[in-house]
């Protein structure tokens, strides 16, 4: 008989393989459940891998097609330079998908970014023909002098032509043996009503080995380079030469990195550039504090085209990502200080115009003049920070600075034209003043002042009033224009100027006040009140001495011509006129321009004298009665024995040393 304890060990045993029966099933069933779970999620997983490479696949051919279909709108330009030495360009323009038998006008430009006047493009382009997609010639019509017809254009469409340049600036073009500099609307046709679709170009320099192209178009690859339109394209000059380059990185308060390069076709070593480039990181880093920050430039590249030659034309014109600045010296090197100024407005532009842009210019129409009512600020006050950053980035004295104050106020308090018509009505004035061309003569010298100088003598008012009434500058009121219509890239009207002024000083009285009287009539600041807070003297640079209001007298075989009088002055109230010729002076034969200063030295305001002039070969003779003279000057006050308060040298200090931080 088995005792207790060994009936319970048998029975624990027992239980034991039980127990030890039931787990294994249970982890079988675990396993078995867990391989099903595996299963199922690469099932699953495979499903979802499936349906993202469908939504892949079905992704790329979306934007495969959408390629292809810019691809097939895509208008393309070929270019080369077989007689570059004689100073022309062959172009190829090839336009497909034309809608079937349909009318394709074809035209150039007769007006380009930076400028508002008219610039006929056409007259340099020559040996115009068309061909079809097979290259069976196609018959052209002419109604206009810039414009060409093809009656039934359908498929593809190639147009070739040649250009002639010779002209090295900012607004034509010109080619040699040294270079292509061209500015896009002065050298390639378009297509009219195909703006949207994009535009590829592609150079063909054989033989120049050395040659590189440099434009803020995006480059391909296999010297083919692309704009996402048309108005895109003809934003953007293209130097192709054996240029030397230098560039900087600028990171921006995004915390993304832009890279700004100067490309200097010139006659200069590599380090010459470099240093240069180097006095180029001031002006920028100025500019980027009256801001805030810089722009952002499409593709992260912002280009100086730079081309020196004493035989160029000279120039500077602002583009979206880049601009061209073209200056008549022999090189760079020992001109350095002197060829900033171009780069620093210009350089300004890149916020001011080009995306801080007037409501007048977009678009911008390439088939006529631009004309605009606010180049007073547009250029003005680039003109205005063009000086005034080179003084913060130390590359101008305080009389420097002072000499460019005194020239704004002298302009605007002593030409007629400031006198007669508002800041505005100068800047409607830009399409016949810009560069235009003209054969007749014009009574521009009294009529019309720059609305650079106009422009930049209203900002430095304001500038001024801001600093002194309200504790708050230009810069700031830049600032806000920039962060509501330029960084959004709203265009703006002159109300919407006035309201952001109306904003910032929390005085929309001041800011009516200010528009009614210096932007829409022709009021001027107390500029000498003003300039006196910065410890700046505004006088008269000839007070007592005689004044005739004839300047600038041509002289040549003994004779001397008179220039354009100015309304108002001792010359045109005697009916002196301009190509009169000066015979004799208070009975002193003149001779030369010399004889005739001398004659005015001799006398004080008040007096009068006897004039004796010869007009279309008649002699005659007047009364000239001398005034005083009205020039104006700005001096630091310590140079007139004057003294410098603590106030004034703070003020000057906070609004003419660098603002960068």
């Amino acid at each position: 008989m088995e005792s207790s304890i060994s009936k319970r060990l048998k029975w624990k045993a027992g239980m034991t393989k039980i127990l030890a029966s039931k787990w294994l099933q249970i982890i079988k069933i675990v396993i078995k459940y867990s391989q099903i779970r595996i299963f199922i999620s690469e099932v699953l997983t495979s499903t979802i891998k499936l349906q993202a490479m469908k939504n892949y696949i079905l992704a790329a051919l979306i934007i495969g097609a959408s390629t292809a279909a810019k691809a097939q709108q895509e208008i393309s330009y070929e270019v080369s330079f077989p007689n570059a030495v004689h100073h022309e360009a062959e172009v190829s323009m090839t336009i497909p998908n034309i809608p079937t038998n349909a009318p394709l006008k074809v035209r150039f430009a007769r007006s380009s970014p930076g400028r508002y006047a008219t610039h006929e493009f056409g007259k340099n382009i020559y040996n115009l023909k068309a061909f079809d997609a097979n290259g069976k010639s196609l018959a052209l019509k002419q109604p206009a002098g810039d414009v060409y017809e093809i009656a039934k254009a359908s498929g593809k469409i190639k147009i070739t032509y040649t250009i002639f340049g010779n002209w090295i600036d900012g607004t034509y073009s010109g080619f040699d043996e040294t270079h292509a500099h061209m500015n896009t609307p002065a050298v390639f046709a378009f297509p009219v009503g195909m703006d949207k679709r994009p535009r590829t170009v592609k150079f063909n320099y054989t033989g120049k080995t050395d040659w590189k192209v440099a434009t803020q178009l995006k480059p391909l690859g296999n010297g083919v380079y692309f704009a996402r339109d048309f108005q895109y394209f003809m934003d953007s000059p293209i130097e192709v030469s054996n240029y030397k380059a230098a560039s900087w990185e600028v990171k921006n308060t995004d915390g993304k990195t832009q890279t700004i390069h100067l490309m200097a076709h010139s006659e200069d070593d590599e380090m010459t550039i470099f240093n240069y480039a180097n006095m180029l990181k001031k002006v920028v880093a100025e500019q980027k504090a009256v801001f805030g920050e810089l722009p952002n430039f499409d593709y992260g590249n912002y280009y100086f085209l730079h081309c020196v030659h004493p035989s160029y034309a000279g120039d500077g014109m602002e583009h979206r990502n880049s601009t061209v600045i073209v200056q008549r010296t022999p090189k760079i090197g020992g001109n350095e200080s002197n060829l900033l100024g171009t780069f620093s407005h210009e350089f300004f532009h890149a916020w001011n115009v080009e995306r801080l842009r007037p409501k007048t210019l977009e678009p911008f129409n390439f088939t006529q003049s631009n004309i605009s009512d606010e180049l007073w600020i547009a250029e003005g006050f680039t003109q205005y920070y063009g000086n005034l950053t080179l003084k913060r980035a130390g590359f101008r004295t305080l009389e420097n600075i002072t000499r460019v104050f005194g020239g704004l106020v002298n302009s605007v308090s002593n030409s007629p034209g400031a006198k007669s018509f508002s800041p505005v009505q100068a800047s409607r004035y830009a399409v016949f003043a810009d560069a235009g061309v003209a054969v007749d003569q014009t009574n521009q010298r009294n009529i019309f002042t720059s609305y650079y100088t106009y422009g930049a003598a209203v900002g430095l008012a304001l500038d001024l009033r801001l600093r002194a009434d309200f504790n708050l500058t230009l810069d700031d009121y830049m600032k806000a224009l920039w962060k509501a219509y330029g960084k959004p890239e709203i265009a703006y009207t002159i109300p919407d100027l006035e309201k952001t002024l109306a904003n910032l000083t929390k005085n929309p009285n001041f800011a009516k006040q200010f528009f009614n009287n210096y932007v829409y009539a022709t009021k001027k600041e107390d500029y000498a009140s003003l300039l006196l807070k910065a410890g700046l003297v505004l006088r008269k640079e000839n007070a007592g001495k005689a004044y005739s209001g004839i300047g600038r007298l041509e002289g040549a075989d003994g004779k001397v011509v008179i220039p354009a009088t100015l309304v108002g002055s001792p010359a045109y109230i005697a009916g002196l006129d301009i190509d009169d010729v000066l015979l004799k002076a208070d009975g002193i034969d003149i001779k030369t321009a010399k004889d005739f200063e001398t004659v005015t030295e001799k006398h004080q305001l008040g007096e009068t004298i006897e004039v004796v002039y010869s007009r279309k070969g008649v002699e005659r003779t007047t009364k000239l009665t001398f005034t005083e003279n009205p020039s104006l000057e700005v001096l630091p006050i310590e140079n007139t024995g004057g003294t410098l308060t603590a106030e004034m040298k703070a003020f000057r200090g906070k609004w003419l040393e660098s603002a960068v931080k």
